[in-house]
């Protein structure tokens, strides 16, 4: 059962899933930040306070704190979105630098040209 075990941690599926987590948690906090100190201030100034914490519906000895529960949606839309342009702008990034044509070297351009040719001889 520890051979099992070990060969279960060691595999690279679960090495790489636990890599994404400790990632996917550092840029969590991140992205937070960013919504938190940057995103927030911004919109509250052209919305105005942003906070609706203070909403609380009554009902007998029951408090509903439906404006927590508003600022937490908005506050997922408001990080969705950001996450949404970050990885749009790493995409970008990505696929520019797939882009670039390798450069062959000398040899590899000397063998392309030879199997050029062979091909147009081919033909003939």
């Amino acid at each position: 059962m520890i051979k099992e075990f070990k060969d279960f941690i060691s595999r690279g599926n679960v090495v790489d899933m636990a890599v994404g987590i400790i990632v996917g948690a550092a840029f969590t906090s991140i992205v937070k930040s960013l919504v938190n100190n940057l995103v927030d201030p911004l919109i509250g100034i052209f919305v105005g306070k942003i906070d609706l914490s203070n909403l609380v519906l009554t009902i007998g000895d029951a408090q509903f704190k439906y404006g927590s529960f508003l600022n937490s949606v908005i506050n997922f839309l408001i990080i969705s979105f950001v996450v949404f342009l970050m990885v749009k702008a790493i995409n970008r990034f990505r696929n520019k630098k797939e882009e670039e044509p390798a450069k062959l070297s000398e040899e590899a351009q000397y063998l392309k040209e030879i199997t050029e040719l062979l091909k147009k001889n081919e033909g003939k």
